[in-house]
C-alpha cells in the first residue's frame, strides 16, 4: 500500500503494544493522533527520536494529543525500549511489519558503508503522521530527520490551532 497522503482517512490497523495488549487506530478515535514509525528499537536514531517525542510529551498532553511509536520488534523489544528510556508512550510492536506496509512504509533501504560498498535492506522508514479525531491524515511525512521530527510536529499542531 502507498504511503497515505494528506486528506485521507488513515488507515485502521490491529496490533499489539508494549505491554502487549491489543490496540487499533480506531482506539483512538476523537483523539489527535502523532503515528511515527522508526525502524529498530534501541538504535541512536530511533532512541534520538523517541527521547525528543519523551522530552516534550508534556507539550503533546497539553494540546490532547497521543503519540503512539511503531516498530517492526517484538513486543519485548518495545517493551524494554520503553523501560530503558522511560518513554510514557504507547508502543506499538510490529514484527511481522503488517502495520508498516499498510502505511506504505516497509521498503528497501540502500545505504553506503563507510568503506563505500552499498548495502540493501529492507525495513521501515522513519515516518511521522498526524492524524485528526476523526482518522484524517493532516499532516504525512516520510523520511524525517530523527533529531528535529518532535519539533515539526509541535509546529504542525500550533499551525493548526492558529
Amino acid at each position: 500500500m502507498a504511503f497515505p497522503e494528506v486528506g485521507t482517512i488513515a488507515p485502521d490497523f490491529e496490533s499489539r503494544t508494549d505491554s502487549g495488549e491489543t490496540v487499533k487506530l480506531s482506539n483512538y478515535q476523537g483523539k489527535t493522533v502523532i503515528l511515527y514509525f522508526y525502524p529498530k528499537a534501541d538504535t541512536p536514531g530511533c532512541t534520538a527520536q523517541a527521547c525528543n517525542f519523551r522530552d516534550n510529551y508534556g507539550a503533546f498532553e497539553e494540546r490532547g494529543v497521543t503519540v503512539l511509536g511503531v516498530s517492526p520488534v517484538t513486543v519485548d523489544d518495545q517493551k524494554a525500549f520503553k523501560e530503558k528510556y522511560d518513554l510514557p508512550f504507547t508502543l506499538i510492536a510490529d514484527a511481522d511489519h503488517s502495520v508498516s506496509e499498510l502505511y506504505g512504509v516497509w521498503d528497501d533501504h540502500e545505504i553506503t558503508t563507510r568503506s563505500g560498498a552499498v548495502r540493501v535492506f529492507t525495513g521501515a522508514y522513519r515516518s511521522t503522521l498526524v492524524i485528526d479525531g476523526e482518522g484524517k491524515v493532516i499532516d504525512a511525512r516520510w523520511g524525517v530527520d530523527p533529531a528535529n521530527d518532535t519539533q515539526a510536529v509541535l509546529d504542525i499542531l500550533d499551525g493548526l490551532n492558529a
